[in-house]
């Protein structure tokens, strides 16, 4: 979903883009992406290795989890972005924040402006968002899927399949 958007707009702005994910088997989707880098969140080494290293941390995660592992990676003036929407509040450790001057901030949408930037950039860099297109016949199945952590990025359903 988002992440995939985060990954592929960032890279095609230049930025050199690590994703972080609990998941290896997302490694070769992130390079194919543009990711330059890759870390497993499980591994507790490679993890420590990028400790304040990261300038920005786009945030896409809607589960549960815990805030201040990555706010550990970011440089000092460093930011995370909030763009997940977990279900159950995040706590977080004020200290994280002060004592590097980072910054925690959210973003749901873009208004006008930033979204036509946006739509303008995607246009002439040719970036769209990788979806699976289904039929209306199939949304129940996408549901259970969805809820069973088995899509890739986004469904789509195909309106013409309402004839």
């Amino acid at each position: 979903g988002l992440g995939h958007m985060a990954v592929k707009l960032a890279s095609r702005m230049g930025a050199h883009v690590t994703v972080l994910s609990h998941s290896p088997k997302k490694e070769a989707d992130s390079r194919a992406l543009g990711a330059s880098a890759f870390v497993n969140t499980k591994d507790a080494s490679a993890v420590a290795r990028l400790s304040e290293t990261l300038d920005v941390i786009i945030d896409t995660i809607s589960a549960p989890h815990d805030p201040n592992l990555y706010l550990g990676l970011l440089k000092r003036d460093g930011a995370m972005v909030l763009v997940g929407v977990p279900e159950s509040p995040l706590a977080v450790h004020a200290f994280s924040l002060i004592g590097r001057r980072r910054t925690l901030t959210a973003s749901l949408i873009g208004g006008l402006l930033e979204t036509q930037e946006l739509l303008d950039f995607c246009g002439k860099e040719n970036i769209g968002a990788d979806v699976e297109v289904i039929g209306v016949s199939e949304i129940n199945k996408a549901y259970e899927r969805t809820l069973a952590g088995d899509v890739r990025y986004r469904f789509v359903i195909d309106m013409k399949s309402l004839d």
